[in-house]
């Protein structure tokens, strides 16, 4: 029985962690988008509507320390920055896909109020 608790609340410490990056605001909408490829910080801010520069640079800088996002700057000129997902970012994308199929299904409601 003590082994049960202890594989709980070693689930619970995963699940913490994972949420602590991708439990903020936006940060699983940005990992969605660079899912399609590299985008420059104008187009990621273009796909995630209502997101303002400053939170969009902060949530960024977040998801490169996490090992999530790589930033590419190409010294130009002029000079361009990319973001894109590391392989770790792009193995989350088949569990947003079925997070966004699960809310489909069970949450359309909640949507509409």
């Amino acid at each position: 029985m003590a082994d049960d608790g202890a594989q709980t609340h070693q689930c619970d410490a995963a699940i913490t962690l994972a949420f602590s990056i991708l439990g903020k605001r936006w940060n699983g909408m940005i990992v969605a988008v660079l899912g399609s490829g590299p985008l420059s910080f104008v187009a990621v801010r273009r796909a995630v509507s209502g997101i303002s520069d400053a939170v969009l640079s902060d949530r960024l800088s977040e998801l490169a320390d996490a090992g999530l996002v790589t930033r590419d700057v190409d010294p130009g000129p002029p000079v361009a920055v990319t973001y894109a997902l590391t392989s770790s970012g792009q193995q989350l994308l088949p569990l947003l896909q079925e997070l966004g199929r699960w809310a489909l299904e069970n949450m359309a409601d909640v949507a509409h109020r």
